[in-house]
């Protein structure tokens, strides 16, 4: 599998797995309170006093079914290719899971514990947090579509541990490596949390605060560390680690001793992820050739990335060229 296809892959894992998520949460939230909700259920205020119902049931399906209807036009949206359809496709799924995830347990926790749907709770400015956060969760989606879909970068034509550049030639090389079990790490843990939440709002549960953080901080370091991406031009290495490609560590040419292409394993390295020794930095992400770059301080740093020799070869030469 190539580095186009395994991308591919990942970002459809990562599609499948949200928009179920969202698909059971949806219906669950309402079902699981059932025994605390009038019947009729309010679904509609007018100025912060409830003006419409719906039976459990309708409210229970109504939203899964419209998330169905967006799944289905995001699917067929990102499968036309292309960079604009998929960053559209990604922001659609994003903004519309939150949207209506945080509607649904906004109108459970309005009607909960409420004798009368008429007796229900206002919403206004919980739907103004709801939508504050499906647009940022938008914004974020397209931004991932479009970094997901980005074809690779030209590479030298050329083998061999070193490169014979012609004078004022400009190169590029670029490899990417994911992790697909370090992502559905990052997004079971990141649904488990959002899950809690959703749930405390709903007032099924007490809010978990002290799970909610450990989910949280573990699926976003997790996300961090699932993916990386080397990039050698002619200002140096750029390793950018994560979906969005943040953070990114940055080493001149001037700080690069020597580079090379060298294989190893999680044993060797300490495990997977980023990994400290006595030899340095290692991100381990797959068995396998990494790239090693050695600075002029003595430390060594590699990346496991695939085509690490052609790689550590542009560099080399970059290197000895701006040292002439």
């Amino acid at each position: 599998m190539n580095d186009g296809e395994q991308r591919s892959r990942i970002r459809s894992w990562g599609a499948l797995t949200w928009s179920a998520g969202v698909l059971v949460l949806l219906p669950a939230l309402p079902w699981c309170a059932r025994n605390r909700l009038p019947e009729p259920l309010a679904t509609h205020w007018s100025g912060g006093t409830p003006d419409s119902s719906m039976p459990l049931w309708a409210a229970a399906l109504l939203p899964t079914l419209i998330w169905g209807l967006l799944v289905a036009a995001a699917t067929v949206l990102r499968r036309r290719g292309g960079l604009r359809s998929r960053a559209r496709a990604g922001a659609a799924t994003a903004f519309g899971g939150v949207l209506l995830t945080g509607a649904q347990a906004s109108l459970v926790h309005a009607n909960l514990d409420r004798s009368d749907w008429r007796e229900a709770g206002p919403v206004g400015a919980v739907v103004l947090l709801v939508l504050a956060a499906a647009t940022a969760a938008g914004l974020l989606g397209h931004l991932v579509g479009r970094r997901g879909a980005t074809g690779p970068a030209p590479r030298p034509p050329a083998d061999g541990p070193t490169l014979d550049l012609p004078e004022g030639e400009q190169v590029v090389w670029l490899s990417r490596t994911v992790n697909p079990w370090l992502n559905l790490l990052a997004a079971v843990t990141g649904l488990a949390a959002a899950t809690a939440v959703l749930a405390a709002a709903g007032g099924l549960i007490g809010t978990p605060w002290t799970l909610v953080t450990a989910l949280a901080i573990t699926s976003v370091v997790v996300l961090g560390c699932s993916s990386v991406q080397a990039r050698v031009t002619e200002r140096g290495l750029d390793v950018a680690f994560g979906p969005v490609g943040l953070p990114v560590r940055h080493w001149p040419l001037d700080e690069v001793e020597s580079a090379r292409a060298e294989d190893r394993t999680p044993a060797q390295a300490g495990g997977w992820g980023c990994r400290l020794d006595a030899r340095g930095t290692t991100v381990m992400l797959r068995r396998g050739a990494c790239l090693v770059v050695r600075s002029r301080t003595g430390t060594e740093f590699a990346v496991s990335v695939d085509d690490a020799e052609r790689g550590a070869a542009l560099l080399n030469a970059l290197t000895a060229r701006r040292a002439v």
